[in-house]
């Protein structure tokens, strides 16, 4: 495909996004089928200008007074990918296939770079009606924490110990660049590609197939590390999803002990059976989904419980920029919900002295201090532990969390710490 009618694509994906609300992930898998001639580089120019311009939507719609496909999908080209303005004048040619050519206004929004004068959730590129969540979790720092959020996530693997070690994957991804994580000690890093260059597909090399590693964000790595699940300990996974963060547990136990997994939704549970045997681990036990009365002989026993909670994923806006626009207060009020109520169910697993984990993949105050608040407002058997020092213990240097209030956990972001935004908070049973 020619350069312009991959620009051209891209605006009418956009569009449909726009006028039929889907996922742009759902969106893009369409247009593939219905454009076989299409190969994997334009797919990847296409995608990857769709989502940068949903990364970073009201700030470019600003920038052109426009808050059309079209115009922000040129944006994007100016803002994120450095394309000059004569450069994508060259891509709208208004010829078969290509954009029309471009208007005056366009052209003055190309060259408009200002955003002084835009608020606050614009300049961070978040919703306006989470401006306020965004001032209670970050203060000042509102709008760079948005910005961060709107970049592009790296490639983050973590190193299965059950069998492999860190050197040899970096060995395995030297060719992609590929650096330790900054802070997780087994994981690995592949940088973010730029402009229309796609990510290398790293589950398709030999290693992934060895059970080295697995796909998971650096942040996921350190919920799961400060969780501190240690050999012999009996674990319940209460919302183990697909696994990525039950296969970290097992390899931090060594393979001992057990893990009970278990995820309502059995959709979103069918991977974690060929992700266990690829890695090898043999301590967990999966539990049937819906089948709440496994979960209740459990009650009481366990050391640890990890609550990875169902959220808004306002932490992971990097790699699912639609989802940020897509969102509503019905579904944070719902979300909050849920969260609630699997806190309760969790703490009747813990035995007293053990640990309730809750974690998030979220940057919001309602799904994570808040609701630690009220979960010990109403279980005094409940204290908070001192996460920051957990971490520090499991890490081997200080993590300072990104909020800026009062309250307890550790919340991870972009902006200080090169991870996607995760909130983790633990807690002892510290009475029947």
């Amino acid at each position: 495909m020619q350069t312009g009618a991959r620009l051209q694509a891209a605006i009418e994906i956009l569009s449909e996004i726009r006028e039929r609300g889907r996922p742009a992930s759902v969106a893009l898998a369409d247009w593939g089928r219905s454009h076989r001639f299409a190969g994997s580089g334009d797919r990847a120019w296409i995608g990857n200008l769709v989502y940068d311009s949903l990364r970073r939507k009201g700030s470019l719609a600003f920038l052109m007074n426009c808050d059309e496909p079209r115009a922000v999908a040129l944006a994007a080209l100016r803002r994120s990918w450095g394309l000059t303005a004569d450069d994508i004048a060259v891509l709208c040619s208004g010829e078969v296939h290509a954009p029309e050519p471009l208007t005056a206004a366009e052209i003055a929004g190309l060259e408009s770079s200002d955003l002084s004068a835009a608020p606050a959730h614009v300049q961070g590129d978040y919703p306006e009606w989470l401006a306020a969540s965004f001032v209670a979790a970050f203060g000042a720092r509102a709008v760079e924490e948005g910005q961060a959020l709107a970049n592009r996530a790296p490639v983050d693997l973590r190193v299965n110990t059950l069998k492999a070690t860190r050197d040899k994957v970096l060995k395995a991804f030297d060719r992609h660049n590929a650096v330790e994580t900054p802070w997780s000690p087994i994981g690995v890093r592949l940088p973010p590609r730029e402009g229309g260059a796609r990510n290398p597909n790293v589950e398709a090399d030999p290693a992934h197939g060895k059970g080295w590693f697995e796909v998971q964000d650096e942040g996921s790595q350190i919920a799961a590390l400060i969780a501190d699940a240690e050999p012999r300990m009996q674990v319940a996974d209460l919302c183990a999803g697909s696994g990525g963060k039950t296969l970290a547990l097992a390899a931090h136990m060594q393979n001992t002990g057990q893990i009970y997994a278990y995820d309502a939704d059995a959709t979103r549970f069918r991977p974690i059976f060929e992700r266990l045997k690829r890695a090898g681990a043999r301590n967990v036990q999966t539990l049937q989904p819906g089948e709440t009365a496994a979960l209740d002989a459990l009650a009481g026993h366990m050391d640890l419980v990890l609550v990875d909670a169902p959220c808004t994923g306002t932490g992971v806006w990097r790699r699912k920029p639609d989802a940020k626009w897509r969102l509503s207060p019905a579904q944070l009020e719902e979300r909050v919900a849920t969260q609630s109520a699997l806190l309760d169910i969790a703490a009747t697993l813990v035995k007293p002295g053990g640990t309730l984990a809750y974690v998030t993949c979220s940057i919001l105050p309602e799904e994570n201090q808040h609701q630690i608040e009220a979960f010990l407002a109403r279980a005094p058997g409940f204290a908070a532990v001192d996460v920051a020092r957990r971490a520090q213990d499991v890490l081997g240097r200080a993590v300072d969390t990104a909020y800026a209030g009062e309250g307890h956990g550790l919340l991870l972001t972009p902006a200080r710490h090169e991870t996607d935004g995760f909130f983790i908070a633990l807690l002892t049973r510290t009475a029947d």
